[in-house]
């Protein structure tokens, strides 16, 4: 099993994800910003490596403006050698990546822009994983979307789109259960329609369910996954004490941890800590493996 964290490491001084402003755009700024944060991510994963953190998400970040509109400039060219440079630390120790794409990719929206837009989303983050030649086990995970007043016709329209993807997504995208909308009850009946992987979601199971243990639920989440896919990655947090519905926690309770890990015990997954304080946290999960 290999534990990671999120997009940022708050302790190495640096983040993977700088932007700026679309006022000021520029294609000297686009290469600086992308130079700056290929930099920051390669610190970042030294130092998961020194840490044994195998397992990281990529920040959507990591090119501005990617899917924009105002950027015709050819980023894959032009740094398709730093993109492959990090490709080969990460294959070379044996790391598990994921991506995350924001809450506005909805490939089920009843807005033909919006799918627009969100395919252009899709596009970019599948191309940062092929730039670093990254296997199929390295995803880019989804929640299913919006109901719309309309669940079955949401669930069949997620469907529908995502039969018109282009093979380049569909190689890499997976869903996850989500807190609100779409449980893994019904993560699991599109994946029996269109045979993609499902992110098993602890903490969002534990807040949108259907009395399904969570030990059997990991299991039928893992038989969605198949060798070419790699293992099973399982997302995991806990409820912010006093907040909304689905918050996440500023620390992870190892109390709670320890105890998912024994009622998952003996089943292969990677398992990313989706905990506010990063690799804070991921550094005090993995003394329990």
């Amino acid at each position: 099993m290999k534990i990671g964290y999120p997009c940022i490491n708050r302790t190495i001084g640096c983040t993977p994800n700088k932007t700026f402003r679309l006022a000021s755009y520029s294609e000297k700024i686009l290469k600086e910003k992308i130079k700056q944060n290929l930099d920051c991510l390669k610190k970042t994963l030294e130092f998961n490596v020194k840490n044994n953190l195998l397992f990281f998400r990529i920040g959507s970040g990591l090119v501005p403006f990617a899917s924009h509109p105002i950027c015709i400039f050819n980023w894959q060219r032009y740094f398709k050698k730093y993109f492959l440079e990090i490709g080969e630390y990460i294959k070379k120790n044996g790391f598990r990546i994921s991506m995350h794409p924001d809450q506005f990719v909805l490939i089920n929206s009843l807005k033909r822009d919006v799918i627009k837009k969100s395919i252009k989303e899709l596009n970019y983050h599948c191309d940062v994983l092929n730039l670093m030649d990254l296997d199929e086990s390295a995803k880019v995970q989804i929640h299913v979307g919006g109901v719309y007043k309309n669940k079955n016709a949401s669930l069949n329209r997620f469907i529908n789109n995502y039969k018109r993807l282009n093979k380049k997504i569909k190689k890499r995208l997976v869903i996850e259960n989500d807190h609100m909308n779409f449980s893994f009850k019904d993560c699991l009946w599109i994946n029996k329609k269109i045979d993609i992987p499902i992110v098993f979601d602890v903490f969002h199971h534990e807040c949108l369910n259907n009395n399904e243990k969570v030990r059997e639920t990991v299991i039928r989440a893992k038989k969605t996954w198949k060798k070419k896919d790699g293992v099973l990655m399982v997302d995991y947090s806990n409820q912010k004490v006093g907040a909304r519905k689905g918050s996440h926690e500023e620390n992870i309770n190892l109390k709670k941890f320890k105890k998912f890990l024994r009622i998952a015990r003996n089943i292969d997954f990677d398992i990313m800590l989706e905990i506010k304080d990063k690799e804070k946290s991921a550094l005090k999960a993995i003394k329990l493996t």
